[in-house]
């Protein structure tokens, strides 16, 4: 169960977020395998920030070179986006009070994720959306260089939005089901 977990979300990830250019960044890591995919055991919102908190403090006290980033995959808790949400706001706290803040920062994706202005089925909800509820702990380190490495980092949100409604819900649908094999 463990490893289809981790393949849906490696396919996702290969698929949608590096196959559609959602993150320029993130093929980097991908190809030189720093991502780390630990999977939650989870069943209680406190067993989830219990999992959050010790995935901080292993990404922190890890060789970037070893793990730059780390996908926290949460297949059973948090179904409901409006308690993953509550869950984000303790993890941001718990990453505050880690004393974290600064050097990690927490990237949010939901099979149900909505942006605030957005109505629940709009297509640009996709660019966060994944087959699982998903807590994306990064470096702020890593963040600093790719945004050099990328000056237009700023306008990644608007490219990811028209990208989307160009491809709309059945393009989407159509472009998740190829293959996810990556050139490397």
């Amino acid at each position: 169960m463990k490893d289809e977990i981790i393949d849906s979300t490696r396919h996702w990830l290969s698929r949608a977020v590096i196959g559609l250019n959602l993150c320029p960044f993130a093929k980097a890591v991908y190809v030189k395998d720093q991502i780390r995919y630990a999977v939650s055991e989870a069943h209680t919102f406190e067993d989830v920030l219990t999992d959050i908190e010790t995935e901080l403090k292993h990404l922190a006290n890890t060789d970037p070179e070893k793990t730059d980033t780390t996908l926290l995959i949460v297949p059973h808790a948090l179904a409901d986006f409006a308690d993953y949400n509550d869950a984000l706001h303790f993890a941001d706290t718990l990453l505050r009070q880690l004393k974290l803040e600064g050097e990690l920062q927490i990237a949010s994706f939901h099979p149900n994720y909505q942006f605030d202005d957005a109505e629940p089925d709009d297509i640009e909800n996709f660019s966060n959306r994944a087959p699982y509820p998903i807590f994306h702990l990064l470096r702020e380190a890593s963040i600093e260089r790719a945004v050099e490495a990328f000056p237009d980092a700023a306008d990644i949100y608007e490219r990811n939005m028209a990208t989307l409604r160009r491809l709309g819900h059945a393009g989407w649908l159509e472009h998740m089901k190829r293959d996810a094999g990556l050139d490397q």
